[in-house]
């Protein structure tokens, strides 16, 4: 682990100015992700900002509806909320189905948010790959992609987002709320917070330098049959090949988004109008431009059952 200094900020403004001060600078809180990158050498931040004491941990009432989540609330702790479990059921699965319970118990919102691709060449610092080292590469693309995007890919860069939260998010139309160096705040629609790879695959989100996540903001809740599928290699402790977030009326009308399949949670709108006519027609649309490899065709078709399974057990 490269050397780094360290300081514990007073308020998420002060936090946010502390960043900018620090070129490469970091915020830590739970640190399930960073500081694996940190011992690898894969991120070598030269400043560390704990942001732990920032009171940021709360879940509150929304006037009107709807729910504040702080952006340091452990994903346990939302998981088991009942207003979660209540309005946001498709949340609080999606929460149970990540990780290990060990890990749910330190991971925060923006934490879950802000991790990084699990995509091997990444980790793999004698591999090409143009997010640790942009311009040189992407191993992935001519390598093993078994487990890579199918759609929204680039010719810079394959790799999936391996949040399951960001998918829940993505289907309730969550909005991610901010701070910044100035002391400025922002509101970033979740459908415009995470970003496609293009040419520049190691920008990941809108945020800009120093930028600090301070909650999550969850709409009044729709109703209808909350689910959460998550297809993967074994029963616990690994991402997703595929998954799927939906939410589904009475009327079979309803929303959907992937996990998996691409650089960002994946959904697209306009498919939800074909969900009364079941999983086909949606993923027609869902997924057309797909560009998978030899490796991961076989997604198109499991995107297909999976969210034909999820119709049939919210029909029942």
């Amino acid at each position: 682990m490269k050397p780094f200094t360290y300081e514990r900020a007073e308020s998420p403004a002060a936090a946010a100015a502390a960043a900018a001060k620090h070129p490469g600078a970091r915020f830590v809180a739970g640190g399930t992700n960073l500081l694996d990158l940190m011992k690898l050498e894969i991120e070598t931040p030269p400043h560390l900002i704990d942001v732990n004491g920032l009171a940021l941990d709360k879940i509150e009432d929304v006037v009107g509806g709807g729910l504040r989540i702080g952006a340091l609330v452990r994903n346990t702790d939302l998981a088991a909320d009942e207003r979660v479990r209540r309005g946001y059921g498709v949340l609080s699965r999606a929460l149970v189905a990540g990780a290990s319970g060990q890990l749910r118990n330190m991971a925060t919102t923006a934490g879950n948010l802000l991790q990084r691709t699990r995509c091997p060449y990444f980790y793999d610092t004698n591999m090409p790959c143009n997010k640790r080292v942009p311009g040189s590469g992407c191993g992935a693309i001519d390598g093993f992609s078994r487990q890579h995007a199918v759609i929204g890919v680039s010719e810079a860069c394959i790799a999936t987002h391996p949040s399951d939260m960001a998918v829940a998010l993505r289907v309730l139309d969550a909005v991610v709320e901010t701070v910044q160096p100035d002391g400025k705040t922002r509101s970033i629609p979740i459908a415009e917070f995470h970003t496609l790879p293009g040419d520049t695959p190691h920008i990941e989100t809108v945020l800009q330098p120093g930028e600090l996540i301070t909650a999550v903001t969850l709409p009044k809740p729709i109703g209808g049959t909350h689910m959460y599928h998550k297809v993967r290699d074994r029963a616990s402790y690994a991402f997703a090949l595929v998954s799927v977030a939906a939410i589904v009326q009475k009327d079979g009308t309803g929303r959907v988004a992937l996990g998996g399949v691409a650089h960002k949670p994946w959904r697209v709108e306009a498919a939800e109008a074909e969900m009364p006519r079941g999983a086909k027609a949606v993923v027609a649309k869902l997924l057309a431009g797909a560009k998978p490899t030899e490796e991961n065709k076989f997604k198109l078709k499991l995107v297909e059952r999976a969210l034909g399974a999820v119709l049939a057990e919210a029909r029942a």
